[in-house]
């Protein structure tokens, strides 16, 4: 899954690694270390611009709400269970089927935390038993300290209790897509722990290389096959990670500090 991640990257810095055409400065979002859902994220999506001549899809940087809110809902208060959408399966999920034919983005971050979940803390979560409170958190990330483009869709939900000129009439949001954690070794692994990321957790945000991403972004894709050919994992071996300290579990902290690396697990954590 993807549950919180770090995007410390600016506007400036994303414009000349994803080719930003436009993006609007009172949109613009402070480094955040430590994204949790509901948080506006900046994401990339190619879109005519509102109110132009010019029909041609402008590549921009956009401020969205993380947890989509579909279309049709009556109101936005799932939007926090709705921040992950599962590769395998959007394309027919209700909240999901649209977004995925015609509203597709890049979440850019430089990382993700996962919470360790070994396999016998899995089993009692199927179970639906309590699992341990302590855990122990990582930061997976890139290898060769690249951006992290997660997969994303978004939606646009109409407030209709509010006019149309009011400012929060119309809501932008957007899930993170995952897929199954990679099984092969990662790339670069901590001196003692998981060896993969499927050991940290079964799933994963879907990363897309540079190669997917202007067929991910393009609005014209709308055939299911090809867009599901897109969400094929990429080659193995790209990822590192390292585990963090577990001041990150609590949402209200926040800085480049959480990403630093220890050098083993925390005491009385997994791993």
């Amino acid at each position: 899954m993807c549950g919180r991640f770090a995007a410390g990257r600016t506007p400036e810095e994303l414009a000349g690694i994803f080719g930003i055409e436009r993006w609007e400065p009172e949109e613009t979002l402070a480094p955040d270390f430590n994204v949790a859902p509901t948080k506006e994220v900046h994401v990339v999506l190619d879109r005519p611009l509102k109110d132009a001549r010019d029909p041609r899809p402008v590549r921009q940087l956009r401020a969205l709400k993380w947890g989509l809110v579909p279309s049709w809902a009556k109101s936005p208060e799932g939007a926090a269970r709705m921040i992950n959408a599962r590769s395998e399966t959007l394309h027919e999920k209700p909240s999901f089927r649209r977004p995925f034919a015609q509203r597709r983005c890049i979440v850019p971050a430089d990382g993700y935390y996962e919470w360790v979940t070994a396999h016998d803390e899995r089993q009692l979560e199927v179970e639906g038993k309590k699992k341990r409170a302590r855990k122990q958190p990582y930061f997976v990330l890139p290898a060769d300290g690249s951006v992290f483009a997660m997969a994303g869709i978004y939606e646009f939900w109409r407030d209709a209790a509010l006019p149309p000129d009011h400012p929060q009439a119309w809501w932008a949001t957007c899930s993170v897509i995952t897929a199954e954690a990679e099984t092969t070794p990662l790339g670069v692994a901590p001196a003692e722990g998981p060896r993969s990321l499927s050991e940290i957790h079964p799933r994963m945000p879907l990363m897309l290389t540079p190669d997917r991403w202007d067929a991910w972004l393009d609005p014209a894709r709308t055939d299911e096959t090809g867009l599901r050919d897109l969400l094929a994992p990429p080659p193995g071996g790209l990822m590192r990670a390292y585990p963090v300290s577990t001041a990150v579990s609590n949402v209200r902290n926040n800085g480049p500090e959480l990403l630093g690396e220890l050098e083993a697990p925390e005491e009385g954590t997994l791993f």
